[in-house]
């Protein structure tokens, strides 16, 4: 699969730290390992504290890009 073919999406703008790496971590618990997530963050802290603490639990970053009034990541489960 293509790292810029999300197999999920969940926007999380709006929803505060640390519910959002709660709601992402539950995400990814759901889908198959190499499958891509895409989440929609708000800038500021959700955008510092997610993406490193998806790291720590062993899945990688593959995009970040600037959309509206936040950021979509793009998440490989491990």
């Amino acid at each position: 699969m293509s790292e810029n073919m999300a197999s999920e999406k969940i926007d999380l703008r709006g929803v505060l730290c640390p519910i959002n790496f709660v709601k992402t971590k539950l995400k990814l618990e759901m889908m198959e390992s190499d499958q891509i997530l895409e989440v929609t963050l708000d800038d500021g802290e959700p955008m510092r504290n997610v993406p490193k603490s998806v790291k720590e639990d062993g899945h990688k970053i593959v995009k970040v890009e600037p959309f509206e009034d936040g950021f979509k990541i793009h998440i490989k489960k491990s």
